[in-house]
């Protein structure tokens, strides 16, 4: 039928053509734009060109709307059950709120890590020189032939030039300036990740009020965790016990997210439980001890060096005044020693403990011990779930655990297989 209209109107505007040929070019123009070979019309169908149109109409209506509703009714994939209702706008909306409220942290804690990097050269540079420079005057008035003038003004210029030197430090071995810039690295660090993952949450979709609580929890967690102001709120910098830093909300129970199949039960085997485990086993007992080791030796360091800086400048201060004691020339010897060499070391001490980021490297083992206390957390709050169908998915988490950890999958059942071999060993040792 359809061919039968196509050829029948070739015919008429053909004849049609021909009658008028006084208009000779339009007639050729007309018959070469309308002359279609008798085997394409014929391959036309009406009825599949209808179907190809509904079938376009049907993908723009998709696109606009960015609706996906059952096209069968056997269909239950998680794309055909969206919709976008009001309340998933809402919570759309609440986490972009997140993400900006997030974006300006990252901002503020970077701008802040580069301020206390700045004070940590700034007053390191400036206590070393005013330092040196109270030893070159008590060297001079030691090794002068000055009146009594002069050796008094040099005594007292070195003497201040050192109690000035003494509060600088006691102020600089307080703050931990070094330590601070490394407060705000991780918290930048921990921004991002929390935006990218925020950013994740809405690109894979159908995200949930839950997704907004947790968001908002991880936010206030960090903010505690490291914090940006001084005064009051400022981190103890010399604890007394060396714990992981702890930057996350209390783990949850995680809710399954269509993610499992049945032959694995949501990605979950005996295996994986056992290899899970052995993992949890070894965090705790190798990698997070070992970090706490590490950071109680630093904290020893610097705890040594940060009264070790201040004591030698004050003895410095003391032995300036007793440069030149007319009295007894014992006691002036004694003095000049004793303000030349305790000024030298009171540099050198204060140079190992700030130049080296003595309290940076503390912080650093701190938050590394933290990196796996949250991993062997996160670990147990999924094996606690007796439901495995409520826990994340096994594959996914086997995954994400592997990656921190900067193993392959292969690598981590190994080292799964190898905590379990050495526990064995030990129990028949023991």
């Amino acid at each position: 039928m359809a061919t039968l209209q196509a050829t029948t109107l070739l015919g008429s505007s053909s004849c049609s053509a021909f009658s008028n040929k006084s208009n000779s070019r339009r007639s050729v123009t007309t018959r070469a734009s309308i002359n279609i070979p008798k085997h394409a019309l014929g391959s036309l169908s009406l009825p599949k060109l209808q179907k190809r149109v509904s079938n376009l109409e049907e993908f723009e209506f998709r696109r606009g709307t960015n609706n996906y509703t059952q096209t069968h009714p056997g269909d239950t994939s998680p794309l055909s059950s969206y919709e976008d209702s009001p309340s998933d706008r809402v919570v759309i909306a609440k986490l972009y709120a997140i993400m900006d409220s997030v974006a300006d942290r990252i901002e503020m804690h970077k701008n802040i890590c580069e301020q206390r990097n700045n004070w940590n050269s700034l007053l390191l540079t400036s206590i070393n020189t005013i330092t040196l420079a109270a030893t070159t005057m008590v060297g001079i008035a030691a090794t002068s032939s000055a009146d009594g003038t002069a050796l008094l003004s040099l005594k007292m210029s070195s003497t201040l030039l050192y109690l000035a030197a003494t509060g600088m430090l006691v102020m600089m071995n307080k703050i931990q300036p070094s330590q601070l810039a490394e407060e705000q690295r991780n918290a930048t660090r921990l921004c991002k990740q929390l935006h990218s993952q925020i950013k994740t949450t809405i690109a894979i979709g159908n995200p949930t009020t839950r997704d907004v609580t947790e968001a908002m929890e991880k936010v206030l967690a960090i903010d505690k965790a490291f914090p940006l102001p001084l005064l009051g709120k400022m981190l103890e910098k010399f604890p007394s016990a060396v714990e992981p830093a702890v930057w996350w909300p209390q783990q949850r129970r995680k809710q399954a997210k269509g993610l499992g199949n049945g032959m694995y039960k949501n990605g979950w085997s005996e295996r994986l439980e056992k290899e899970m485990k052995e993992i949890v086993g070894v965090l705790g007992k190798h990698d997070k001890a070992d970090y706490i080791r590490l950071g109680k030796k630093a904290l020893k360091i610097n705890k040594v060096l940060a009264v070790s800086g201040p004591v030698l400048t004050g003895l410095a201060a003391v032995g300036s005044v007793l440069v030149g004691n007319s009295s007894s020339p014992t006691v002036g010897a004694l003095g000049s020693i004793l303000g030349i060499v305790a000024g030298g070391m009171a540099s050198v001490a204060n140079t190992l403990e700030h130049g080296g980021q003595v309290g940076m490297v503390f912080e650093l083992y701190r938050s590394n011990a933290g990196i796996f206390k949250e991993m062997e957390e996160y670990i147990t709050s999924n094996l606690e779930e007796k439901d495995v169908e409520r826990r994340e998915n096994g594959e996914i988490l086997e995954l994400k655990v592997a990656l921190q950890l900067g193993r392959s999958l292969s690598g981590l059942r190994d080292r799964a297989d190898k905590g379990q071999h050495d526990e064995e060993f030990g129990s028949k040792l023991f």
